[in-house]
């Protein structure tokens, strides 16, 4: 693969996967979507499935990594590290512009996101907080815990992934990317419950820039205080995978 492959690869992947991602938590959030209030099971498949179509179509070019964890844990097992930068700026600059094909694909919906004033019951409708569809939030805002949270989900994401290399034949069938997805949606299911599962640092950062930008009425902070754990935490699970990996198999 070249670098150049590599990166069109990434950046067409991570930004199907993002479109994906951010979509379903769109569709579940906001206020005029069909889907709204549909539930954390129905995120947790959407992301999944952001996976599945996004892997699955960057790994003739790349590999089909969509991640920085990825791509570092496979950095420390094998020592090779030449091309890590080419796959992160694809997966960065992938991960804004499927952002960006989200906000457009519910561009109306975010439109409508307005406070209503003066209505016949006297009652006036909140706009609805749009930076969760694009980025994470923690439930319960406690840095550390955040951190810990964040480390051990990726090292559930990138330890597994390596092993799954070890599976004769699971890549040829064509059932590698269709068992990660699987895996991504059970990390959502069984550890997102307490910051909403970043385990990506792209995943969150690329949308939360974009987010900043949006002209989104009333979409409310990006929370820029927040912004490092997702992408710290996630980094030190995909290197702590890669070591156990290295140390173990």
């Amino acid at each position: 693969m070249s670098n150049g492959d590599i990166f069109v690869g990434e950046i067409i992947g991570t930004a199907i996967l993002i479109l994906f991602g951010a979509g379903v938590c769109a569709a579940v959030t906001l206020r005029y979507s069909k889907a709204r209030a549909s539930g954390w099971v129905v995120i947790a498949f959407g992301w999944g499935f952001g996976v599945l179509a996004g892997a699955y179509t960057a790994a003739p070019l790349s590999g089909g990594h969509l991640n920085p964890a990825v791509t570092l844990g496979i950095a420390v097992d094998t020592g090779e590290w030449g091309r890590v930068w080419v796959y992160v700026l694809g997966q960065f600059v992938g991960a804004m512009i499927g952002a960006v094909l989200c906000y457009l694909t519910y561009f109306a919906q975010f439109q409508a996101n307005v406070r209503k004033t003066g209505t016949t019951e006297g009652t006036a409708d909140e706009p609805v907080p749009t930076l969760g569809i694009f980025s994470t939030i923690p439930e319960i805002r406690h840095p550390v815990a955040n951190l810990v949270t964040e480390i051990i989900a990726t090292v559930g994401l990138v330890l597994p992934i390596l092993a799954f290399g070890l599976t004769e034949g699971l890549g040829e069938s064509g059932t590698l990317v269709l068992i990660v997805s699987l895996l991504v949606v059970g990390i959502g299911l069984s550890l997102g419950g307490p910051t909403g599962y970043a385990i990506n640092p792209t995943r969150d950062l690329g949308p939360r820039i974009v987010h900043a930008f949006l002209p989104i009425p009333n979409k409310g902070t990006s929370d820029w205080g927040y912004a490092w754990i997702p992408v710290v935490g996630p980094l030190i699970g995909g290197a702590l995978a890669g070591l156990v990996y290295n140390l173990a198999f």
